[in-house]
């Protein structure tokens, strides 16, 4: 850290913030492999919250590295990194008093307990539980395909592991469930915990 780096204090406190949205923040990390709905059900509850009133905003894993890390690959390395850049820009959003979605693949479970202890009880682990065989189903990227072929190297879930969550606060089964049911089930939690009271 360079010591000639000084953190200032805002003006407007968190807990001002807060009140002026009516809702606590929170943290909505959704992971699961590629192709398993988790920027769609992400949307949703997105949507949903917003119709509510809440202050809301989804951090989407294929827009963020339109930008902020578009400089980042997809080995084990750049994975990590991508992660830890994400979770600090969500903080941003949390200390805004904003409820967040970030819709990462997010592979390993330490990068997701790094997530977890810089966001502290805000974060919220989502587990968007779908089949291998339902992903590379739908595949609407066609990169099941092209992973398969052996064009992309690292891939979740084909050439590279992806670790399920162990304890999720929210566990989606999409194989028996809408993406409508889905968001439900999420806005259904935020109720359950008091986050957001509409």
């Amino acid at each position: 850290m360079n010591d000639n780096i000084v953190w200032h204090q805002a003006s407007v406190s968190h807990a001002e913030r807060n009140a002026q949205k009516q809702h606590q923040p929170a943290l909505l990390w959704y992971t699961g492999l590629s192709g398993s709905g988790k920027s769609t059900i992400a949307n949703a509850v997105d949507r949903k919250l917003f119709e509510l009133g809440c202050h809301t905003y989804v951090l989407d894993g294929d827009n963020v590295r339109h930008g902020l890390n578009k400089d980042l690959g997809f080995d084990d390395t750049s994975r990590v990194e991508n992660i830890r850049r994400i979770t600090e820009v969500a903080n941003l959003f949390l200390d805004a008093g904003l409820i967040v979605g970030t819709a990462f693949i997010s592979p390993f479970l330490a990068d997701r307990a790094q997530a977890r202890s810089l966001a502290g009880q805000r974060f919220i682990e989502v587990f968007v539980d779908t089949p291998l065989e339902t992903c590379e189903q739908r595949d609407p990227k066609g990169l099941y395909k092209k992973a398969r072929a052996g064009d992309i190297p690292h891939f979740t879930g084909i050439s590279s592991p992806y670790e399920a969550p162990e304890n999720p606060e929210i566990h989606l089964r999409t194989a028996e469930m809408s993406v409508e049911g889905a968001a439900d089930q999420v806005v259904a939690y935020l109720r359950s915990r008091g986050i957001v009271t509409a």
